[in-house]
């Protein structure tokens, strides 16, 4: 009986692991049949640009040039190797004591995402570049016009003439993406042509710290010098990600690769192919980093979100009531689980219609609607409101508390610290070495705005604020500090006794 008991256990657990290991794809007996099909619409990228020559010897994109190998007279390797680094020099006609300009070349990789002759690419692949052609894997080379670049993604769009549509790729869906799952890259690494290399995904929404919309793919899939620019490709055939940086110390694959994120790219291009450049949403928010100390300090359950520092006049965000404290936790349905992730999800938002935004205010939920904006470049630093502070608190006053003192704002501190007449505060006089307000970088001559979430008017305010923190026995209380124009929340530890 216990026999029998035990075999249906088995095959009642078999039964239900099976849906779950059918539902994920195991490794293809081969990556030829796909390979075939996607190859040509890959295309390798060569640029030229005119560069001025060094007297001492300067490789491409200025870079120094290394030193030719010496070989023993006669070697078949002699030859070969002069041959490689005069042409990389420029050749010995163009070396001479006025250091002439010359023509440096570089390589990369794209992809036609149209037939029409739209290739996608990185940016840093044709930046500066003269001339860019693009050379297909049938031996075609056809020159390539620059449409439109965004550098804050490292994105390009290039267009070829062709008498007949090209062989093109579709966009997939990065989000569905999971890790573990077998990827495909095409490129031109050291300049070597068409070459396919598979991996996995090792990981995703990885920040390499590269740009504010840092979101990438990580794939364990050989990519190297000359991948730039080229396709990452799901067991669909289609494009998840644009393959654009490596993790090295030697230059060299080491199984640490990045790819910008399809949904990311395709915003992108579709942007720089319908307006001829990027149009992002806009909030108008300044925002940071929601840590451990912080959510305790203000009440919330756990650490998520973006906080708000500081919102700029007449911006979205102040038009519809978003307030320095806020934690914004969604933007238009979608989680907001970092404050880097909020940049990204405001920027694909389309310009001029609303986005509802869940938010924290002082620990309680609220549902705000804001009509997103288009970002203006020039308009990236958020300032924030003097018409919204307090008036400051009685000269001379002095408290001391979290290992600060506390004075208040007179004109001989304004201009001792140079405080701007519309900061409105306390401003503290003396930090106590080695606290933890020392360690979490207040320093004399900080304004301090707010104490969780309440603004400030003298001294005693921030005393019997930190009291009540205190009474509800939090181990730290966030403080609103403005050093120089900048405004963030920083979290002290209540000190103990």
């Amino acid at each position: 009986m216990t026999a029998l008991m035990t075999r249906f256990a088995f095959a009642f657990v078999i039964a239900l692991l099976t849906p779950a290991l059918a539902a994920a794809r195991g490794a293809p007996d081969s990556f030829a049949d796909l390979a075939e099909k996607l190859a040509p619409a890959v295309v390798n990228i060569s640029t030229t640009q005119r560069v001025q020559a060094s007297a001492q010897g300067q490789g491409r994109g200025g870079e120094r040039s290394v030193p030719m190998p010496q070989f023993p007279p006669g070697s078949p390797f002699e030859d070969l190797f002069k041959d490689f680094f005069d042409r990389d020099r420029g050749g010995n006609n163009e070396r001479n004591n006025d250091a002439p300009s010359r023509r440096a070349t570089s390589l990369g990789s794209g992809f036609v995402i149209d037939p029409a002759g739209f290739i996608v690419t990185n940016n840093h692949v044709i930046a500066e570049a003269d001339e860019i052609f693009a050379v297909f894997s049938n031996g075609n080379r056809i020159k390539a016009k620059l449409i439109a670049r965004d550098a804050k993604t490292d994105l390009a769009l290039l267009k070829v003439d062709s008498d007949k549509p090209l062989p093109a790729v579709k966009w997939g869906s990065s989000e569905k993406a999971r890790v573990g799952e077998w990827v495909l890259a095409i490129g031109n690494p050291f300049g070597l042509g068409g070459t396919v290399t598979a991996g996995i995904i090792s990981a995703k929404a990885r920040d390499i710290n590269s740009g504010q919309y840092d979101d990438f793919l990580q794939t364990d899939a050989p990519i190297n010098r000359g991948n730039s620019g080229g396709p990452l490709f799901n067991m669909a055939g289609e494009v998840i990600g644009v393959n654009s940086a490596i993790y090295s110390p030697t230059g060299g694959s080491v199984g640490i690769g990045f790819a910008i994120p399809s949904q990311l790219a395709a915003n992108v291009i579709a942007q720089l192919k319908d307006h001829g450049r990027t149009r992002r949403g806009w909030l108008g928010v300044r925002i940071q980093t929601v840590t451990e100390e912080l959510a305790e300090s203000m009440g919330l359950e756990k650490k998520r979100g973006a906080l708000v520092a500081s919102t700029q006049d007449d911006s979205p965000a102040k038009k519809a009531g978003i307030e320095p404290g806020d934690v914004i936790v969604t933007f238009a349905g979608k989680e907001v689980n970092e404050m880097r992730g909020l940049p990204r999800l405001v920027a694909e938002h389309p310009i001029n219609t609303d986005a509802k935004v869940e938010l924290l205010r002082k620990g309680k939920p609220m549902t705000i609607t804001v009509k997103v904006g288009e970002l203006d470049e020039k308009e990236q630093v958020a300032s924030a409101d003097p018409r919204s502070a307090p008036p400051a608190g009685p000269t001379g006053e002095r408290t001391q508390a979290l290992g600060l003192t506390f004075a208040a704002l007179s004109a001989d501190l304004r201009k001792k610290y140079d405080i701007k007449e519309n900061v409105k505060g306390v401003v503290v006089t003396e930090v106590v070495p080695n606290s933890d307000a020392a360690q979490q970088g207040i320093r004399p001559g900080d304004v301090i705005v707010g104490v969780n979430g309440e603004d400030v008017a003298g001294p005693k305010d921030v005393t019997d604020k930190v009291k009540k923190v205190q009474t509800a026995k939090r181990n730290s209380v966030a403080l609103y500090v403005e050093r120089a124009g900048d405004r963030r929340w920083v979290a002290v530890k209540l000190e103990q006794g």
